[in-house]
């Protein structure tokens, strides 16, 4: 006899962990500010720039990178150039279905940039890259219609974009602490 699982209980098996929060110091989010304006900053740029040597420069990475704060490394893809346009998926799931296979199965999909399970009348909304309306046309048609356990999407196409915050630095000036200390002291 099979034992029913709750549609979301696989959730937390697919989705990303909550992280403890790290404290940063002020040479950290100066090292985090750097590498956000030019992730090919080599350790002994960072540690000309912070007045710091190289190896202290390499253990402070390494910890950003060994705690999470840093993920890697990338580049960073004008896809409009490329001809692409982005999209987004909005996904209900199956009355019952394991959202955590829908969701592994979109993820999957080289067209899926990235996969988030949202509030609303909707369970799940994917960003995605398609080329033109018969890529997309495709790309539901015969990929994601085809997926067990979607009941119903709705595509939005983006007509106009500013470009990514990813890089942005304004959140690094400061902690939650700091910010709440001079908020108090206001």
């Amino acid at each position: 006899m099979a034992v029913d699982r709750a549609p979301l209980s696989g959730l937390a098996d697919v989705a990303s962990r909550p992280h403890v929060t790290v404290h940063l110091d002020d040479t950290d989010r100066r090292i985090l500010v750097l590498l956000a304006e030019d992730a090919r900053l080599s350790q002994r740029a960072l540690a000309r720039q912070l007045h710091m040597s190289p190896p202290a420069i390499g253990e402070r990475l390494a910890r950003l990178e060994r705690v999470g704060v840093i993920r890697g490394y990338r580049v960073d893809i004008d896809w409009a150039a490329l001809g692409y346009v982005t999209g987004y998926l909005a996904v209900t799931a199956v009355q019952g279905a394991d959202q955590s296979e829908v969701m592994r199965g979109l993820h999957q999909l080289p067209e899926v940039q990235e996969v988030m399970v949202i509030t609303g009348s909707m369970d799940m909304l994917a960003r995605v890259r398609v080329r033109d309306y018969t890529h997309l046309r495709k790309f539901l048609l015969e990929r994601v219609w085809q997926m067990p356990g979607i009941q119903r999407t709705e595509t939005f196409l983006s007509l106009a974009e500013m470009p990514s915050k990813e890089a942005s630095v304004d959140l690094l000036g400061s902690d939650d602490e700091d910010v709440t200390r001079s908020s108090d002291q206001g």
